[in-house]
């Protein structure tokens, strides 16, 4: 009961007018419990500090250290050699395939995300697409690389199906083992993980705004194009983002796949670091470096995006 309440009811006769807690301290068992929470909290924040430093600061300095250091000391050789054609490539490869399962990736998953969250949709197929794409997003690998080979492999089942209806699929230029191919095979883990990051943005979009845009003669694309694509827009960046890094990242797919015949960095790391002819590990750390640069201007580009967007939404 409130301060107010108890003076009111107090005046009546109903209660005393003062508490006999109040001015007290609280009970030694409350004040134990609050600091045994905040002794919990502190340790399970320096535990994720420790944490970050030990698998991502000090691996970073290593490989920074690295690939400037070789067996005579501070040497730019190992660097020099990402300008070769060799490393260029795969580094051209890597971006290219990137950028184009992020934005591949970005609108399909963000168009499936409106239809699956919107609030015309039926419940059934909100909980069935959120419920696929959590296991769709988490499914790569090698794995996921034999279910394509299985499905649109040369002796795959779809490809043999629609060669009986009278479609040779492979006669169009297509080939699972090639870049298309990849993409293709990215996209299936790519866009259930942009569903699963821009649902929580879709679904912020107030029914006011579209109604309140509807009653000034708004029509929906304009709604869309002045209201509902620059409030996403952000978030739809920053989920192309993530998606550009997963993709960048990606080994145990591309490997499996195309058994390292399309150069891309993750795969040229492997092959440095655990190749019996060419083991070069200050090569892989000069290659990781690299990563880590193209990684940095992706997040540099993305900040200067949301500066700019910021602006629109003003």
């Amino acid at each position: 009961m409130s301060s107010p309440d108890r003076a009111e009811t107090a005046a009546a006769g109903v209660v005393p007018a003062v508490s006999p807690t109040d001015g007290l301290a609280p009970p030694m068992g409350s004040r134990l419990g609050d600091g045994l929470a905040r002794a919990l909290q502190r340790l399970l924040v320096a535990a994720f500090f420790v944490y970050i430093v030990a698998f991502l600061l000090l691996p970073s300095a290593e490989v920074l250290v690295g690939a400037f250091r070789g067996e005579h000391g501070l040497t730019l050789r190992y660097v020099r050699e990402l300008l070769t054609q060799r490393y260029a490539t795969a580094f051209a490869n890597s971006v290219e395939l990137s950028l184009v399962t992020a934005l591949i990736g970005g609108v399909c998953g963000l168009a499936i995300a409106y239809l699956a969250v919107s609030p015309r949709s039926p419940h059934w197929l909100r909980t069935a697409v959120t419920s696929f794409s959590g296991v769709a997003a988490n499914f790569a690998g090698v794995p996921l690389a034999f279910a394509f080979v299985s499905t649109l492999g040369t002796m795959g089942l779809l490809t043999l199906w629609l060669q009986r209806m009278g479609f040779d699929l492979y006669a169009t230029g297509f080939s699972l083992f090639s870049f298309s191919g990849l993409a293709v095979t990215y996209l299936y883990f790519q866009i259930p993980l942009m569903v699963i990051i821009i649902s929580p943005a879709v679904q912020a979009l107030r029914r006011e705004w579209r109604e309140a845009a509807r009653n000034l003669g708004a029509t929906p694309w304009q709604y869309w194009r002045y209201v509902g694509l620059p409030i996403l827009m952000p978030s739809t960046l920053a989920a192309m983002v993530l998606l550009f890094g997963n993709a960048f990242a990606a080994y145990a797919t591309p490997y499996a796949l195309t058994s390292g015949n399309i150069a891309l960095v993750p795969i040229e790391i492997g092959n440095v670091l655990s190749g019996n002819v060419m083991s070069s590990p200050q090569l892989g750390k000069a290659l990781a470096l690299g990563m880590i640069a193209v990684m940095a201007l992706a997040m540099g580009a993305y900040a200067l995006l949301q500066r700019r967007i910021s602006r629109w939404q003003r």
